[in-house]
C-alpha cells in the first residue's frame, strides 16, 4: 500500500493526444484515439452496463466493504480493458487501518481486495473497476490488486492462513480472466515500472505462493 498519497487516475479526454502534435499526424491522431475511448467507454451510454448489485463480490466468501469512489475509477472490466496481471501488496498496516484509509477519499489509493492475518477476504473493489493502487496507470486498468495485512519487515505477519486464502483468490482471478500463473503476470508492487515501494518485501515467499497458486488453480472449483 505504501505511505505516500497516490495520483488520481481519472479518465482521459478523447483527443488529448492530438493536441501534442500537428497536421496530418493530428487528425489521424485524433480519429484513432477517438475510436479507442469509444470503445472504452462504451459503458457509459445509458443501458448498456453492466447490471450490478450493492454490495456483490467477486471470490465467493468475501465479505464486502466499499473503498471511497475517489480512490477508483468506474470501468466495465474486461471488455473496455483487459486484465492480465495480479500485483500483490503489502498494507505496512493493520487490517483496520488498511481499509480506514482506503475509504478516505483524500487518501488517493485503494486495492480490489484485502487478505487478513486469519485468511479473512475484504473486497473493497469490484473487479470490472479500476483501482489505484499500482501507482502506474497502465498495470491499474490491467490488473488486479491484492493487500495483505501487515509489515515488509515482520516475517510473522505472513501467516499461514493469509498465503493459502490469497494464493486460491489469485487462482480464481487467474481462471476467470485466463491469466498464465507465472512471475510475469503474478508480481509484486516492487516490479511496477515508476514505483517506489518495496512491498511485498524480502520476505514474501514467492516460490510457496506460486505453488499455492498452481494447486489452487488445478483444485476442483
Amino acid at each position: 500500500m505504501g505511505q505516500r498519497k497516490a495520483p488520481k487516475d481519472g479518465d482521459r479526454k478523447v483527443g488529448r493526444r492530438a493536441l501534442l502534435i500537428g497536421g496530418t499526424a493530428a487528425a489521424v491522431g485524433s480519429a484513432v484515439l477517438a475510436r479507442d475511448e469509444l470503445a472504452r467507454l462504451w459503458w457509459r451510454v445509458p443501458g448498456v452496463e453492466k447490471p450490478r448489485k450493492e454490495g456483490e463480490v467477486d471470490f465467493a466468501g468475501a465479505r464486502w466493504v466499499a473503498a471511497s469512489d475517489a480512490n477508483w475509477r468506474r470501468a466495465d472490466r474486461p471488455d473496455d480493458y483487459g486484465i492480465d496481471m495480479v500485483v500483490i501488496h503489502v498494507t505496512q498496516g493493520s487490517f483496520d487501518s488498511a481499509v480506514k484509509v482506503f475509504q478516505d477519499p483524500e487518501h488517493g489509493a485503494a486495492a480490489h481486495y484485502i487478505v487478513r492475518k486469519d485468511g479473512h477476504i475484504t473486497q473493497m473493489i469490484r473487479e470490472l473497476d479500476v483501482a489505484y493502487h499500482a501507482g502506474n496507470r497502465d498495470y491499474n486498468e490491467r490488473s488486479v490488486g491484492i493487500e495483505h495485512e501487515g509489515f515488509v519487515d515482520r516475517p510473522q505477519d505472513l501467516t499461514d492462513k493469509m498465503y493459502e486464502a490469497s494464493a486460491r483468490l489469485t487462482a480464481r482471478i487467474c481462471a476467470r480472466y485466463d491469466i498464465p500463473v507465472d512471475r510475469e503476470h503474478i508480481i509484486g508492487h516492487v516490479e511496477v515500472p515508476g514505483t517506489d515501494h518495496t512491498d511485498p518485501g524480502e520476505h514474501w515467499d514467492w516460490d510457496r505462493y506460486m505453488k499455492l497458486v498452481r494447486a489452487a488453480r488445478t483444485a476442483p472449483a
